[in-house]
């Protein structure tokens, strides 16, 4: 499967749109990001682009998601079920998905018990994040469409 317009306009909602490259906001260094969280060694600080070009670079970047969720997912999705995965995918990393819980839930066809399982990736640093919470409430309802 691959992420619908749907699914990547869920994306661009809750990723801040940057048109100036900015530095890792850990270190204030590389790697440098731009648009939608594009990073790669074309990013360089000063580096500035259209709103198009970061279009262009959210497309570019999704492939791994896409692919994270058709390497893992064992079930039939429905387009809103995939494109709630990748929103979600995009934001925790591939890695955390395929060792969660809410991947067992699905893999096992309990869509409602994994649909609820999105909550809980509301923390960073173990700190609950009203953005996140928001993120996670956004693509559970995504989900269960």
């Amino acid at each position: 499967m691959k992420i619908s317009e749907t699914g990547l306009s869920a994306i661009k909602q809750h990723e801040a749109l940057r048109l100036e490259s900015y530095p890792d906001p850990g270190t204030g260094e590389e790697p440098w990001t731009i648009g939608y969280g594009h990073t790669g060694k074309d990013i360089r600080q000063g580096l500035t682009i259209t709103e198009e070009e970061a279009n262009q670079y959210l497309r570019n970047d999704i492939g791994w998601v896409e692919d994270c969720v058709n390497e893992n997912v064992t079930v039939e999705l429905t387009q809103s079920q995939f494109d709630a995965l990748c929103s979600l995918i995009f934001n925790i990393g591939c890695k955390a998905f395929a060792g969660s819980t809410l991947l067992r839930l699905l893999n096992e066809k309990h869509y409602e018990a994994a649909e609820q399982q999105f909550a809980r990736w509301n923390k960073a640093a173990g700190k609950v994040l009203a953005g996140l919470t928001k993120r996670r409430k956004d693509e559970a309802e995504l989900f269960h469409a």
